[in-house]
């Protein structure tokens, strides 16, 4: 698939490099959709240590975030961001394809 069309952020990308240079072993974060979640869809991040045959990869700097296909379907034209403010620290997709979501700010609905 050469039209990843997934992006990150500047901030995603410095936080995600900090978290893997801070686990030994987990080369990438993946992120993934699943069902669920409050409004019918959920993200999931994990630190993995090696990508799958089907993964898209999408790098920044010294990030890596892997994608499956499937949920690639679901996250067309987001960008992975990470936000650190009075309410916490997160990592948040903004999501063109989502018309819903809820305040936990990790579900949504297409």
């Amino acid at each position: 698939m050469t039209d990843i069309n997934v992006t990150l952020s500047d901030s995603a990308a410095k936080r995600i490099a900090v978290i893997l240079g801070a686990e030994a072993g987990k080369s990438a974060m993946r992120v993934s959709v699943e069902g669920g979640g409050c409004s019918g869809f959920s993200y999931k991040f994990d630190l993995v240590d090696g990508q799958e045959a089907d993964d898209v990869v999408v790098e920044k700097d010294n990030a890596k975030v892997l994608i499956d296909k499937m949920s690639l379907i679901y996250m067309a034209g987001s960008e992975i961001d990470f936000v650190d403010n009075l309410l916490g620290q997160s990592f948040q997709i903004k999501n063109p394809n989502a018309v819903a979501s809820c305040g936990c700010g990790t579900s949504f609905s297409i």
